[in-house]
């Protein structure tokens, strides 16, 4: 029993890697279309977030057929809890990768992003891409002090986007207000995507520790 135990454990840890590498790829594929206007690349992202839904229902069913057949504790049942939390916060970082693509889209063939936002928004899908590859490793190693760190990666991705508001409401902005709402939807996409990296750090904290508490900032 403890053997099947410790495979349907170790199942879930692999779905949740798999999912934290399909949403970082649908960040980073939907960053390309939105500052190319490719819109092959757009439709494949959208396209391609039904497998990160997927591999969501497998975690979900994954953790209720381990519950119900093997009822851990301690740890183990930590795991199975934090697992459907996790796979939460991922599916809507794939989600919000999905957005970022329909936006960029939605312009075909123009561009849906103005020059003024570029560097901003490259800045954003940075820091974004950084965070989820963190996500990844921290689901990999347990490592609860890496997983405080996303913390100090939001706190760089509210200031861009404190800077992307800047631009937007700034008295010389020259696109209308169109590209504005377009350019505040992006940001905001950006840093949700990052508060769910943050969240799902929290929870594999949880895990380690036990303590549902925050993780204590880094200093960098």
């Amino acid at each position: 029993m403890r053997d099947e135990l410790r495979a349907d454990l170790l199942e879930v840890g692999r779905l949740l890697v798999s999912m934290a590498e399909a949403v970082r790829t649908a960040m980073a594929r939907a960053t390309e279309a939105l500052l190319t206007a490719d819109r092959a690349i757009c439709e494949m992202v959208i396209a391609r977030d039904a497998e990160v839904d997927e591999l969501h229902r497998h975690v979900d069913q994954q953790v209720y057929d381990t519950l119900a057949r093997q009822a851990p504790v301690a740890t183990d049942l930590r795991l199975v809890i934090t697992g459907i939390r996790i796979a939460a916060d991922l599916e809507r970082m794939g989600d919000l990768a999905e957005h970022v693509a329909k936006t960029a889209l939605r312009r075909y063939p123009a561009p849906a992003l103005p020059p003024q936002l570029r560097e901003v928004i490259t800045s954003m899908a940075a820091v974004a891409d950084r965070m989820a590859g963190k996500v990844g490793l921290v689901l990999t190693t347990q490592n609860a002090t890496l997983g405080a760190e996303l913390e100090s990666d939001d706190d760089a991705m509210d200031e861009l986007q404190r800077q992307l508001f800047s631009i937007l409401l700034h008295k010389d902005w020259p696109h209308g207000a169109e590209a504005a709402i377009d350019g505040a939807l992006l940001g905001r996409f950006y840093e949700r995507y990052a508060d769910h990296a943050v969240n799902a750090g929290q929870q594999v904290f949880y895990l380690v520790t036990g303590e549902t508490s925050e993780p204590p900032d880094v200093v960098a």
